[in-house]
């Protein structure tokens, strides 16, 4: 069951949503995922198991609800003078955060909602990122790589390897950057000396 779209701002639902998502928070901080249940939630938020069941149907849809909001990114992308700076930088942030033994927790909970809606969030959050780093490299004169590109050549293999193996190295996250830039040159050149280094 989805959460529910176009709801009023700032109305009940949204009090009742930032209730619930505190107490799951909380919660999480002091017992074991396993101990978490709906009525326990439902009495620290001060709202009846039906009002959640109502609005998220189970569970692991309130889980990946509640991780799709943690996974939402509170700041802009640092600006480091270059596109490719500017994505090594941001690609190294990322990896070392869901790579965290919270991040991964999030993601698990975001993919084993059922309904997919809050996975395409996640994905759409990262993109934004990404198109912004895009953005302003071009508006700086730089050519950048296509953001779908990005998508696939960087975030996917970070993501693949903290869900099912270890965690990648600053060197791995690097490489793939210069991986996704390697066919245009003038990307190449603009390559922190960071990067070239740890080549």
């Amino acid at each position: 069951m989805a959460v529910k779209e176009g709801l009023r701002p700032g109305g009940r639902s949204a009090r009742v949503q930032a209730s619930v998502h505190k107490a799951v928070r909380e919660l999480l901080r002091t017992m074991d995922r396993a101990e978490v249940t709906i009525p326990l939630i439902a009495g620290e938020a001060g709202v009846t198991p039906s009002t959640i069941y109502r609005r998220w149907g189970d569970l692991q849809e309130l889980l990946a609800d509640v991780a799709v909001e943690r996974l939402r990114p509170d700041m802009l992308p640092v600006e480091t003078g270059s596109g490719i700076g500017d994505l090594e930088a941001w690609a190294e942030q990322y990896a070392e955060e869901m790579s965290s033994g919270i991040g991964r927790e999030m993601m698990r909970d975001v993919l084993a909602a059922q309904d997919n809606v809050n996975a395409c969030k996640c994905f759409e959050f990262t993109r934004q990122q990404l198109a912004l780093i895009g953005d302003r490299a071009h508006a700086r004169g730089e050519s950048f790589p296509d953001v779908d590109a990005v998508m696939d050549k960087v975030v996917a293999p970070i993501v693949y390897r903290i869900l099912f193996g270890e965690a990648p190295s600053l060197d791995h996250v690097r490489n793939l950057v210069r991986d996704a830039i390697s066919g245009d040159p003038t990307l190449i050149q603009q390559q922190p000396a960071s990067a070239r280094k740890s080549g």
